[in-house]
Formats: structure tokens, sequence, C-alpha cells
């Protein structure tokens, strides 16, 4: 048996190939560290730095182009919606971008999201009718981001060089916020067989796998053109069907049929991670839409060619190595050497990762998997490093094994650590390495890119030196520059602010490179493209051992949010101020003019032989002026029109219609015509108003000969009469609200008086409560109401009026009104 080849040993040990074995449980003992470790370690820094930069530079370039990927596909969807401005408004393309952005702002919305509206309202096709459909039945307008995500989905299909990015974007846009975690696009052929156009979120070496499906071979995509129909499985375990991914993506399965003009000429799969969820008409209709653009795609792009470096000759091991990985506890990558013409690996393709891996950088599995090893973790290259070990167990295939050993990634240009155990040995052609993670590295890196994503935070270093700058991606995106540009030195800062605030940055300098202190500064920041925002930024200046500055770094934080949120916040007070003052202004005079017409306590009145008395209770707070009202008085016929009503609302516009219907029924009353009648007309008066009035009101005509009363009601409360010391409430005539609709009829009742009688009229707010029914409050205000002697004396009316103000015990806060009739 081989010894193992320690950390650190360079030598020795033959070159048999070793399975792939358990982490060690004991650690493995390192030489001790030479005598000239410090002049080592310096060495090491410096080379460290080197490789660090050469892995900012791989991680900008691989940056830019996922960047220049998405704005290009964000970017057909902005020149749709540009050119549908373009044609309504008859401006140029340049004028057309800046309303769109304008409007953008306005509305609260994303440039796409209104990309996505426009589109929607001026194409009126499937999308915008999905979308249009989707939010009617949520009920909701902020769900009309399935528009946006369609869209999206369209704009990046349009922008796609090949199916396999029209697959990436689907999956992106539009299915990945439905649960889904993979896709596939096969095109159909006529000999029965199946081949993989594109295909997202599986591991570098399922296409390949899958390339060519011959016939008669039973997958979904299979049953989905037999079937010329939409198929549905709960998991594709359960379904015992063999298709892409169905070892990592075993969860729920659709395929659906795409093609256009009848013909089809492929199927879309789509693949969960869980069980298929429940599919709502909606998602089964946007699925539908997908499906359309992958088949405008297998008509518009050739087939996606294999990828050049999967077309190695089949390693026979590599089946069984991939399962065995597979059933491994620990992270695990299987790595293939990319030979230069000297067959030296020039550098490892990983073509696969476990089940169970867990990259320290926090990134997800698809984006490692089928990366070569530089690419993905650009500082294993540093000497001594992971790149260097897989080299060696390659070249002798002698085994790897430590305890601890140092990996290193690049996180949004931030170099992050970690110690891992660590195993390398190699199987065939291939090498596996599996680390086991000992701490939160992962969760730390994760951590660290979505707070500075979600924070707009970009984070700088200037080596003062060597002049050297080292900016994040962030940062780039904050000064409005392509990743390509030259970072802004401290000390040309000034020219891209505003004037007004160069002083500030000149305090902020003279703290940092002449106090060597750490400062602090908000500043407004000039761009290339004519985009104002405000910074603040925080930098320290980093000190040799002579108290020198030798660097300084620090952090820019995009603050327009919180200015323009401060500023609307002091717009808003001024407005709510100004508000505040109009809105007291108008209940003022709202209350003026219902003092005005109805004073809150009025004397008794003889009209005939009634004694009319009144009490009017306003609302206990100023705002909530409302539309009450009554009237008593004598008609030329001779009778006694007595109404109250209650106008729905409060403030100015209740007091006026009010008025408008307290003047509009005593002027219908001269025609001579009955209660009920004067009601009807009073509705179609109500209906016609213009600010949409509705109210309710009592009428009633009394006779002084017969001392009869006819009396209607229109939705209020029925009168009260009070004889021989009882106390009850008029019959519920039939009636409906003033004002409801353009005609209505109402019941007319007659009552007949006698000397002695009063009859209370009142509005709701005399009783309403919010803890007990009408029924309730009704039956308090009768039993307040009851008196052992009769009523006879204008004193006694007042006293009684008085006394049901005091002792009904309303809680609504509203208006109340109440009118008190003694026959004499």
């Amino acid at each position: 048996m081989s010894k193992p080849h320690e950390a650190g040993d360079e030598h020795g040990g033959d070159s048999r190939l070793d399975p792939v074995l358990p982490l060690p449980a004991q650690p493995v003992a390192t030489g001790p560290a030479p005598e000239d470790a410090p002049a080592t370690a310096k060495a090491v820094a410096r080379d460290e730095g080197a490789v660090g930069r050469l892995a900012g530079t791989v991680h900008r370039l691989r940056e830019q182009l996922q960047r220049a990927q998405a704005e290009s596909e964000g970017r057909a969807l902005v020149d749709l919606a540009s050119g549908i401005l373009v044609e309504r408004l008859g401006c140029t393309p340049v004028e057309a971008a800046a309303q769109l952005d304008s409007l953008a702002a306005q509305a609260g919305l994303s440039t796409l999201e209104l990309a996505a509206d426009l589109v929607n309202q001026a194409t009126r096709d499937e999308i915008a009718d999905l979308a249009r459909d989707f939010v009617t039945e949520a009920g909701q307008p902020a769900r009309a981001s399935v528009g946006l995500r369609l869209r999206s989905a369209e704009a990046g299909a349009l922008a796609a060089g090949d199916a396999q990015a029209v697959a990436q974007s689907i999956l992106q846009h539009a299915l990945a916020p439905l649960g889904a975690v993979a896709v596939a696009i096969w095109a159909a052929h006529a000999d029965q067989s199946l081949s993989l156009a594109g295909s997202a979120g599986f591991t570098d070496e399922e296409p390949a796998r899958w390339r060519h499906v011959p016939p008669g071979v039973p997958t979904p995509a299979r049953h989905a053109l037999d079937n010329r129909a939409t198929t549905s499985y709960g998991t594709l375990a359960g379904a015992a069907l063999p298709s892409i991914g169905l070892r990592e993506v075993s969860g729920g399965r659709i395929a659906v049929p795409a093609g256009t003009g009848g013909r089809i000429i492929g199927v879309l799969e789509i693949c969960w991670a869980e069980p298929l969820p429940v599919q709502s008409q909606s998602i089964e209709r946007q699925v539908q839409v997908l499906a359309e653009l992958c088949a405008i795609a297998l008509e518009s792009h050739p087939l996606s060619e294999q990828d050049p470096r999967s077309k190695q000759p089949a390693d026979p091991r590599l089946t069984e190595l991939l399962d065995l990985t597979d059933g491994l506890n620990d992270p695990c990558l299987v790595l293939q050497p990319l030979l230069d013409t000297g067959d030296t690996p020039a550098d490892f393709l990983i073509r696969h990762v476990n089940t169970s891996f867990v990259d320290f950088a926090g990134r997800p599995r698809n984006m490692i998997a089928g990366a070569l090893l530089l690419d993905a973790y650009p500082l294993a290259a540093e000497p001594g490093g992971l790149f260097e070990k897989v080299e060696h167990v390659l070249a002798t295939g002698e085994p790897f094994r430590a305890e601890r050993m140092r990996l290193a990634a690049v996180v949004d240009t931030v170099s992050l650590t970690t110690q891992a155990q660590v195993s390398i040995s190699r199987q065939g052609a291939h090498v596996v390495v599996v680390w086991r993670l000992d701490d939160g590295t992962p969760k730390v890196a994760s951590l660290l890119q979505h707070a500075q994503r979600l924070g707009r935070i970009g984070g700088f270093e200037e080596n003062l030196i060597t002049g050297d700058i080292a900016w994040n991606d962030t940062l780039f995106d904050l000064h409005g520059l392509p990743p390509t540009a030259e970072p802004v030195p401290l000390d040309q800062l000034a020219a891209h602010v505003h004037p007004d605030d160069a002083h500030s940055i000149g305090r902020f300098l003279r703290s940092l490179l002449h106090h060597h202190r750490p400062a602090s500064t908000a500043f407004r920041l000039q761009r290339a493209d004519s985009v104002a925002r405000h910074i603040r930024v925080v930098a320290e200046p980093v000190l040799d051992e002579n108290a020198r500055v030798t660097s300084v770094r620090g952090a820019y934080q995009d603050v327009s949010a919180q200015h323009w949120t401060e500023v609307a916040l002091a717009a808003t007070r001024d407005q709510l101020a100004q508000s505040q003052q109009e809105t007291a202004e108008r209940n003022r005079l709202a209350l003026r003019l219902q003092h005005a017409i109805m004073p809150p306590s009025h004397g008794p009145v003889e009209l005939h032989n009634l004694s009319v008395a009144v009490r009017y209770r306003p609302a206990e707070k100023d705002h909530l002026v409302g539309g009450d009202w009554y009237d008593a008085v004598a008609l030329p016929s001779g009778q006694v029109l007595l109404c109250v009503g209650d106008v729905a609302g409060h403030g100015i516009e209740a007091a006026t219609g009010m008025v408008a219907l307290r003047n509009a029924l005593r002027g219908l009353a001269t025609t001579g015509a009955g209660p009920a009648q004067l009601l009807g007309w009073l509705n179609t008066v109500t209906h016609h108003l213009t600010d949409n009035v509705t109210a309710t009101a009592v009428c009633g005509l009394y006779d002084p000969g017969s001392r009869q009363l006819r009396w209607a009601r229109a939705g209020h409360l029925p009168p009260v009469l009070l004889r021989d010391g009882k106390a009850a409430a008029l019959p519920k005539l039939g009636g409906i609200l003033l004002g409801a609709i353009g005609q209505a009829t109402y019941e007319e009742g007659r009552t007949q008086l006698e000397t002695g009688d009063t009859l209370l009229m009142y509005t709701d707010g005399l009783i309403e409560r919010r803890d007990r029914s009408v029924q309730d409050s009704m039956e308090s205000l009768l039993q307040v109401a009851r008196k052992p002697r009769q009523l006879g004396r204008a004193g006694q009316l007042e006293d009684q009026l008085d006394h049901l103000l005091r002792y009904t015990n309303a809680d609504t806060d509203d208006d109340t009104c109440l009118i008190g009739v003694t026959v004499g």
C-alpha cells in the first residue's frame, strides 16, 4: 500500500491509483517552519498580491460578460417600449428613453417594469392578456410582475444567439419565480428521435449524456409529443421515466409541446426539485407562452454545438466514479485535466460536483459545475495552493491529504479564505477533490454578496505608492462606468462631484492623508451619463511601520434613495401643513354654514296648535361637521311640514348637500303633494346632484284641523310617539335612502295625534352604538323617553329634549339632530 502524500510533501510514493477515501480522522503532521519564515512570508504575500490582482481581473471579466448578457436582454425590452413612445409622442429616441425613465420614477416602478407595461398595452397579445387576467384574478396590482417576467423572457429570447441562451433566459426570468430549478428544450425530428437544443440548471455532464434520445425511448418529452398536449408528473422518480437530470432533479416535471402554425417542432421540459406544485390556470397559460418562445428559438437558431471540452474519449470509469462521488457525504469535485501542447495541465474542467457539494464562496452548484478550476477559484493558483496539489496528484498518482488547508476564493473582488480538511486522489484520467469545511464561510460569503448588493456599497483600495486602485463591480455601477474603465483616484474625486461639494471632499482628504484619521463625507456625484447620485464615502488610511500612509481603503454607498426620501418627507410635511390649514378653513366654513341654517338650540315655536323645539348636538371633533338637517314650517295650504334628515359623510360637501336637500324639500312641499310623493321627488333631486350625495330622511305633513299626521321615511329611523307616559316607535314604512337610484317609490303612513301627544324626530347620532344593534339602541331610547306624566307645556318639552340628549349613550361621535313636537 502506498504511503499517502502528506501536506507540504512534494516527493515520494508510487503512482498506483487509490480509491476515493473518507477524510482521515487523525490530523496529518506537518514539518516545522523554516528559519527564514519571515522572509518567505513576505515573498508569499507578494505572490498572493499578484495572484489576487489576477483573480480580480478574471472575476471582473466574468462578471462583465454576465452583465452584458443581462443588459442585452433588458435592452431589447426597453428599446421596444422606447419605440412605442417615439410613435405615440412623436419624439426622438433619446427623448423617448428619457421620458421612459421619468415616467418610471413617477410611477415608482423600475424602467423594465414600465417598459413591460407599455409593451403589454401596445401589443395586446397573449402575454398582455395573460398579465391582465392574472392581475384580475389576484385582485392585486402588484402581482402584475408576471407580465414583466414573460416580457423579459421574450426579450432574452430575441437577444439570444442560440436555444441554449433561450433556455437560460426563460429559466432566469419566468420559471425560477415559479419554483422551477431547471429547463430543457428538445428538438423533435421526423425519425421520432429528440435532440437537446438547450438547457439550464443542470450540471455540466447532463447535457452531454442527453444530447440525443433515440426513437422509442419513453421520456416525458416523448409522451408530450405523442399526446400533443401538456403532460405533468408529480415526481419524475414516481413516473419511472428516464430524462435529463434524473439523478439530481427528481421532483415534478411538466413537458409542453412547442410549435407554431399548428406544427409541433419540439418540447419544453420544466423541472422542479420538489413534487410538482398545484398548477393554476394562469401558470398553465404562462408555460404555454414560454413553449411558443422555445418554438420560435428552434426555428430561428441551429442546435447548440456540444461543448468541445466534452468531446474527449469516454473514460470507462467515469460513470462509476460519478455514482461513487454522489454517495459521499462531504463536498466533492471531479476534475478533468485540459492539457496544453506539452501535455501539461493548463487548467482543470470541473466535470461534476456531488449532491453534497457546498461552495465556501456561497455560490450555487450549477455555477461551479462546468467551470474551469481557475475560473471558479483563481486564488487556487497561489504557491502551494490547491491547483499545485491537484497537478501533483495527477502527475504522480499519489494521493494528497491535509487536516487543515487554506482555500481561497474571490467574492465580488474581496478575497475570502477558509480552512478545510482536503483529500485529493487520481481516478483514471480524472482527479477527485474532497473537502470538509469547518466553519460558516459559505454563509458569510453569501451574506457579504447580498449585503453589498442590497446596500449598494462599493469597496475600494488605493495604493498611494504604486498608484494601483482596486474597485469592485458595484463601485463601477455607482460611478456609471463600465468595468473596463479606469477607476477614479481619490485626488481626482473633486473633479467628479458637484462644485458646491468640493470643499467637503477637501476636508475628507485632509483627514485621511494629513491627519491619518478615518473620515467620511457625503457629496453629489456628477456622472458622465448626466445622472446625479448622492454618495456617502467612508475610508481609513493604512499605515506602515513608520506611520506613513501607504494606501487608503474604504467604501462608497449610494444614499440617493435616502436623500430623496428625506426631500419627499420635507415636501410632504409642507404639503400636509398646507392641507391641514385648508382643511381647518373648510371645516370652519362648513360649521358656520351649518349654524347659520340650524342653530344648536331653537326655542319653542308655535305653529298652529303645535309647539316645536329643536336640539342640535354637533360632533365632538370639528373636522366631523356633518349633514344633519331639520325643518318645521307652516305651508300655504295650512299644513305644517315636519322633517329631519342626514346626508352621508362629513365636511363642506355634507354641509352643502344638506342645504340643497333642505331647501329643495321646502320648495317641493308648496305644491301640496303628500309626503311619499315629496320624498320621491327629493330622491330624484339627490340622485342628480354632482357630488354623488346619499341621505336618509323622514318627512311629515300635519293637519291642524284633524290632528292627523301623514308621513313617509327614506331609510331613516321612524319617529317616536309619547302618549300618557308611554313611548313607542311608529311603524317602519318601506322606503330606500335618497340618491341610491334614479327613481324610487315610498310608502305613506297616517297617525292620529291627540292633545298632549309628543312626537320625537331624530337622526341616528342620538342612539347608535358600535357595540349593539340598532334594535337594542332603539329600545334604550324608548326607556329613556318614558315619563309618568304628560308633557303639555313648552318648558316641559325642552326639558324632555335635554333629558334625551343627556341620557342617551351613543358612542359614534356623529352629529345629532332632535325635534320635539307637542300637540296643544
